[in-house]
């Protein structure tokens, strides 16, 4: 199956032409780029790709505004970031895919790489998201600091393939720099949760597993999320089974939550507004 790619870009000079180098199989590639002051504009139209330059407000808006936008020469598209790659495994399937009467969109699974190396357990493979839909039947919502699609269940499938995501190829410091934009999304998301009267059901397949405890955490007193999120990822998930890769990922995330649960702890007992997020076209954790 003939099939574009819609990839989001900030300043993503040193990721980009790894991500570029895996798509040589494609010959419509679309960059929403949302204001880069490095090299990236100039090294996605060496690599061919059509340039859209759009001020970023956040993920769904952004990747619903390429959709509407891109003049992709194929009815399927699939989405990356720029710090993601697409496995010779994932290509395959993607080529042998036929589209099936009733689908709107595939989820697929990523793998999460830190120090060289695939975490598999702390990084709570497989993790499931939308990333490959028709372009005129799938849009996104914003949900937290990430994006879901706007979708029922039954009008998605599965493509088990994975892509790997390269989350902290600008270091550990930039992980954790743009985790405290990504705090001021997930702590107005908490606070809508606690608002709403209607509990969020996810259905019983994984990814709607993983939404209902994402909506349940929302209710859960904040300052144990931290220690929580530890004990979830590094025991329950085995993320010791990764060795020390697993063990900074599990100490990250609780460091994220804590982020977190402090803007959260603020507004409730200060007054305070959750501040407008200043958000870049960075992916998810």
């Amino acid at each position: 199956m003939k099939i574009s790619v819609l990839i989001l870009t900030l300043d993503e000079e040193r990721n980009l032409p790894h991500c570029l180098a895996a798509l040589a199989w494609c010959d419509d590639i679309v960059v929403v780029d949302s204001g880069s002051t490095d090299g990236t504009v100039a090294i996605a139209r060496g690599g061919g790709a059509h340039i859209l330059l759009h001020p970023f407000d956040n993920f769904a808006a952004q990747r619903n505004w390429g959709l509407e936008n891109g003049n992709f020469r194929h009815d399927w598209v699939l989405h990356l970031d720029a710090d993601e790659v697409v496995t010779p495994e994932l290509n395959a399937a993607l080529m042998s895919l036929t589209p099936i009467d009733g689908i709107d969109a595939y989820n697929l699974p990523s793998k999460m790489m830190l120090f060289g190396r695939w975490i598999r357990f702390a990084g709570m493979y497989p993790t499931y998201q939308v990333r490959l839909g028709h372009r005129d039947r799938l849009r996104f919502v914003q949900a937290g600091h990430g994006q879901r699609e706007d979708l029922p269940v039954n009008r998605l499938g599965i493509i088990d393939s994975p892509y790997l995501h390269y989350s902290f190829s600008n270091g550990l410091f930039g992980w954790l720099n743009k985790h405290v934009r990504y705090a001021r999304d997930e702590a107005a998301f908490i606070l809508a949760q606690r608002k709403a009267k209607v509990r969020e059901h996810g259905g019983g397949s994984a990814v709607g597993r993983r939404r209902s405890a994402k909506a349940f955490s929302a209710k859960l007193p904040v300052m144990l999320r931290p220690l929580l999120r530890f004990l979830y990822v590094y025991l329950v998930r085995q993320g010791f089974r990764d060795g020390l890769a697993g063990l900074a990922y599990a100490f990250m995330l609780a460091v994220y939550e804590g982020m977190t649960a402090i803007l959260v702890l603020e507004a409730m007992l200060g007054g305070n507004s959750i501040p407008d997020h200043v958000s870049s076209s960075e992916s998810s954790p």
